[in-house]
């Protein structure tokens, strides 16, 4: 039996063919969905793949899914969040721990608005938002880096996987479940990223 659950199968399923562009792998998470999925889970998990994979590639991902029965409702407590700029910060330092200071530092050296964007954005509005929990935030994370072949990231967000609470085996679960949609080099690469810096008991 596998880790991760059949829902956040499905969730890293959805991520995956939108950060890939895979419209017949998003139409056929879609149209498999059981009773009651659409959820705010799926909402949250496709607002959060424009970080991964851009805006435009989102917005076709919105209109493949209206296609084919949509998300569900979009309920009053799921609009016009503030950032929670506290959160941010916490989470933030949750997954890079004692590297976190660096990490800003860095990002502020590439280009002051850059890391700005970052930490106001993509970690105070997009990543500490409700309805979906940052352990499994950060295994879609897993699955965008590995099937994007972004292993200096993807040994980041593999630690930063496992200190939101996902374990060892749910990390490889992911590379699992999208397998098949990966090319030969990039699971080659995933799994040696996530086997240095998850390994399994039975590897340690």
């Amino acid at each position: 039996m596998s880790p991760l659950t059949d829902y956040e199968a499905r969730l890293v399923m959805l991520f995956t063919a939108i950060v890939l562009g895979r419209w017949e792998d998003l139409r056929g998470v879609r149209k498999e969905a059981p009773t009651g999925e659409p959820d705010r889970g799926w909402r949250e998990a496709v607002l959060q793949a424009h970080l991964f994979a851009g805006i435009p590639r989102v917005v076709e991902a919105y209109e493949v899914l209206e296609r084919v029965g949509g998300l569900g409702e979009v309920g009053a407590d799921e609009v016009g969040l503030e950032a929670d700029a506290a959160a941010g910060a916490r989470l933030f330092d949750r997954i890079y721990e004692d590297q976190a200071s660096d990490v800003r530092a860095r990002l502020a050296e590439h280009h002051s608005d850059f890391a700005k964007w970052i930490h106001e954005h993509a970690y105070a509005r997009v990543l500490a938002r409700p309805g979906l929990d940052p352990h499994t935030r950060e295994l879609l994370a897993v699955a965008a880096l590995a099937a994007t072949a972004q292993t200096r990231q993807l040994a980041s967000h593999t630690r930063g996987a496992l200190r939101c609470g996902a374990t060892p085996a749910q990390i490889h679960a992911v590379l699992d479940t999208i397998e098949t949609r990966l090319s030969f080099d990039a699971l080659r690469a995933a799994r040696a990223v996530v086997g240095k810096y998850a390994p399994l008991e039975s590897d340690a």
